[in-house]
C-alpha cells in the first residue's frame, strides 16, 4: 500500500491517522493517482496529510485544504491551497466551488461534530463531480454526545447513513415511503467501514433487469 507507505514513513509535518482507514483511503481514492484530481481536503491540522495527499496522488493533483485556524495558511504551496473558513458555512463553500470548480474527491476530517459533518455534506454532496467520492472519516464521534451524537440520535451522520441507504434503494420501497430523489438517481454506491463514511456518484446508473442468453435453456420453478 503506497500511501500507507509514505505515511509510516513520514518525516515531515505530523500526520495523524489510524491505520485501517488506508485500506478505505486507496480503495476509494486510487483512481486519481497520477490524475489531473480536484481534491478537497477539510481539516488541514498539522499541514503533513495536504503534503501526504500531493505526494501519492502526484504532480497533476490540486490540493484544497479547508481550516478555520488562520495558522494553517503556512501549508499551502504550489499545488496545496488553503482556504480560511468554517465548513458548515454556505457561503464559504460556496466561494471554494467558484474558485477551484467541483471537487472530484472530498475528504471530510475537519471538527468531526455532527452540525459541521452533516452541513458540510448537505451542501457539497450534489455539487461534487457526478463521478465524485466523498468521504468522511472519523465518524465514531456520531455516537459521542458531545459532538452531537449517540446511537439513535437522528443528527448523527451514521443515522443519517442508515436512511441514505432507504433512499439509495427507493426505487424499490413498494409502500411509496421513501421517494426517490437526486440522492437515488446519482449515487452509485455507499460503503461503511469502522469510523469512515463513504459516498460514490455516477452520472449514469443502468438499473435495466434483463436476462441475457437463449430463452428455450430457462427453467421456470
Amino acid at each position: 500500500m503506497a500511501l500507507y507507505d509514505l505515511f509510516l514513513n513520514n518525516a515531515g509535518r505530523p500526520i495523524h491517522k489510524s491505520g485501517h482507514y488506508f485500506f478505505a483511503y486507496e480503495r476509494h481514492f486510487s483512481r486519481y493517482v497520477g490524475q489531473p484530481v480536484n481534491f478537497l481536503e477539510i481539516g488541514a491540522g498539522n499541514g503533513g496529510s495536504s503534503q501526504m495527499w500531493k505526494r501519492w496522488l502526484g504532480p497533476l493533483a490540486r490540493i484544497v485544504t479547508l481550516d478555520i485556524n488562520e495558522v494553517c495558511r503556512q501549508y499551502a504551496d504550489e499545488q496545496v491551497h488553503v482556504r480560511i473558513g468554517d465548513q458548515s458555512d454556505e457561503g464559504f463553500l460556496q466561494s471554494v466551488i467558484d474558485e477551484f470548480g467541483a471537487f472530484d474527491a472530498v475528504l471530510d476530517d475537519g471538527s468531526h461534530h455532527m452540525q459541521h459533518v452533516t452541513a458540510s455534506f448537505d451542501y457539497l454532496y450534489p455539487r461534487i463531480a457526478s463521478t465524485g467520492v466523498y468521504m468522511i472519516e472519523d465518524m465514531h464521534t456520531a455516537y459521542w454526545p458531545d459532538y452531537g451524537g449517540g446511537r439513535g440520535d437522528p443528527r448523527s451522520m451514521v443515522e443519517r447513513f442508515k436512511g441514505y441507504l432507504d433512499e439509495l434503494n427507493a426505487e424499490h420501497v413498494r409502500d411509496h415511503s421513501v421517494t426517490p430523489s437526486d440522492f437515488t438517481r446519482s449515487t452509485v454506491a455507499m460503503t461503511a467501514y469502522d469510523s469512515i463514511l463513504v459516498f460514490e456518484r455516477a452520472p449514469l446508473i443502468n438499473k435495466a433487469m434483463k436476462m441475457i442468453g437463449d430463452q428455450t435453456l430457462r427453467v421456470n420453478y
